[in-house]
């Protein structure tokens, strides 16, 4: 071949690459069903042309495996699994797939947060992980070995950074404190990279996609870089993953982003640039809607249920629980039960018949007056002399949980809990009542931005009857009952909240914000001895930057 053709052949590899991104949506522990999506997405990638195939971080495990990690058998067949989707795949394009493989050295933690490349047949070269967080909802010092040195894939004339996932979320440039002391992506560039692919499992919070979108691109601006993230979409516990993977190019501008809360697959163009956008809606009110109705559907179904059920009880929390549970399971999956009292208001029960017409769904009414009654003679003579207070308030909302919980066993559905993040915060609820469930769907929505949300919906569908948006909050526990009897209005409540456990501010903070010192002091204290509520709650879906779920841990005893 004449010189000067071998080198315009050169230019034409340097300049065009393929890249394919497999948004999908896995499960922790289940290899085969994992296997199967990998390989049905890189066949779709390939039908589409692609000459590399990135899936998200671990997603032959499903994200977070969690203390799975520790299981030798699991590892191992997870290996065999790698052999098996290599074989598969021995005609199809490269692949780049996220797993965990074994630490050979007799030093350090066991295994490497990896990206293994599957190429003719063969599990080749792995590509490890450098930064291991341990903060939130991340424990993976726990289990992983940092990467050492740079990872660079050369293919098809291409100098490729591989990171994973925390890999790119340290730019000193970028934040006001970096978390470590080395940027792995900074390394990558100084290495010769020609672009940066990460591998990520970035679980959802409200906002973050417009952060990140800020963050890569300009870290690709600030290097020059095309830049390639491919995101895990589904939920798995308590977190959920929004998907959005994205393109930039090496000016830093969003050129391709996938599906938000689905799974998709993005192919990508690198020099010249090109890809897809998909429409997307970043309204706050949006965003924890798409992402509880996820969270809801996976969650079930990767639980193996088909069915849900929720106490309806005329009020705003469980009105909206119960139009994310419709739109996510489907009306026809979803049981409202109604459980009026002697101090439930006729307007009450008639707002949650309302909903249930609305939406569609079944309900089932049981009345707990002669519950009620019955508990009260058996306690007559052990609570002889002493006035009526919380205690007989709790056993109504025992005697609901424990009807709720009867319900779900004997139709084997789902029971979704339907308190707010503020309750929970402050400890507004009855453990072994209002608390029981296998899911609490709304446990990290504070209670103005339940309101918010729900007059997002109305706007598209009316289903929330506008009573129900504008009566006083109440539990109807005693007669006259309002939240605010036992609160401080919610939009100072929500307000102190979001500053402590979000913004991890302390009283004397708090307060400096002009917020007075008696309710602040007040509030901090009801979420301090709230503690051991929590500590026993349903797992809670994540959409705020802290939840009380996994990455809550806050001591039960402790000092004031």
């Amino acid at each position: 071949m004449p010189e000067d053709c071998r080198s315009y052949c050169n230019i034409v590899l340097e300049t065009l690459l393929r890249i394919a991104l497999l948004q999908i949506n896995t499960t922790a522990g289940d290899l085969p069903g994992n296997a199967a999506l990998i390989i049905r997405g890189v066949r779709q990638a390939q039908f589409a042309g692609a000459e590399l195939v990135l899936t998200p971080e671990l997603s032959l495990m499903g994200y977070l495996p969690r203390d799975l990690l520790m299981n030798r058998g699991f590892v191992a067949r997870s290996g065999q699994m790698l052999e098996q989707i290599a074989t598969e795949l021995a005609a199809a394009p490269p692949v780049l797939v996220g797993t965990a493989i074994p630490n050979p050295a007799e030093m350090g933690r066991p295994l490497f947060n990896s990206a293994v490349l599957l190429h003719k047949g063969v599990v080749g070269r792995a590509f490890r992980k450098t930064l291991l967080p341990t903060y939130d909802v991340f424990d993976e010092d726990r289990y992983f070995e940092p990467a050492s040195e740079p990872e660079i894939l050369e293919w098809n004339g291409w100098r490729l950074g591989i990171s994973i996932c925390e890999d790119v979320w340290n730019d000193r440039d970028f934040w006001e404190r970096p978390r470590y002391h080395q940027d792995p992506i900074e390394t990558l560039a100084k290495a010769g990279a020609q672009a940066i692919l990460n591998l990520s499992a970035s679980p959802f919070c409200a906002g973050k996609q417009l952060f990140r979108q800020r963050m890569l691109g300009h870290m690709a601006q600030k290097h020059g870089l095309p830049l390639v993230y491919v995101n895990q979409v589904g939920g798995n516990d308590d977190l959920i993953f929004d998907g959005r993977s994205c393109v930039f190019d090496a000016e830093g501008r969003l050129i391709g982003r996938a599906a938000g809360f689905g799974e998709d697959l993005l192919v990508a163009d690198l020099a010249p640039a090109s890809s897809t956008m998909a429409e997307d809606d970043f309204a706050i009110e949006a965003e924890i809607w798409n992402a509880l109705v996820l969270g809801v559907r996976d969650y079930a179904s990767k639980t193996r249920f088909s069915k849900v059920l929720l106490g309806l009880s005329g009020g705003i929390d469980s009105a909206l629980t119960a139009a994310i549970a419709a739109e996510a399971m489907g009306a026809g999956n979803v049981l409202g039960v109604l459980m009026p009292s002697c101090y439930s208001s006729a307007g009450s029960v008639e707002d949650a018949r309302e909903v249930a017409r609305n939406l569609g769904i079944e309900t089932l009414i049981l009345p707990i007056a002669g519950i009620m009654q019955t508990y009260g003679c058996v306690l007559a003579e052990a609570f002889h002399g002493r006035p009526a207070d919380v205690t007989e308030e709790n056993i109504q909302s025992r005697i609901r949980g424990n009807l709720l919980m009867a319900v779900s066993n004997k139709f084997g559905s789902l029971l979704l809990t339907t308190g707010n993040k503020s309750e929970l915060a402050v400890g507004y609820c009855t453990l072994y009542g209002d608390m029981n469930g296998g899911l609490a769907v709304i446990g990290d929505v504070p209670k103005t931005m339940v309101y918010r949300v729900a007059r997002w919906r109305n706007q598209r569908r009316a289903d929330i009857p506008e009573a129900i948006l504008t009566k006083a909050p109440s539990a109807e526990l005693r007669p006259n009952q309002t939240d605010q009897d036992t609160l401080p209005p919610y939009d100072v409540l929500d307000q102190i909240l979001e500053l402590h456990v979000e913004r991890c501010q302390s009283a004397e903070e708090i307060v400096a914000q002009g917020f007075e010192e008696q309710t602040v002091r007040r509030v901090l204290r009801m979420v301090r001895i709230a503690e051991f509520k929590r500590k026993q709650a349903a797992p809670v879906l994540k959409v705020t930057s802290r939840a009380f779920g996994t990455g809550w841990r806050m001591p039960i005893v402790r000092g004031e």
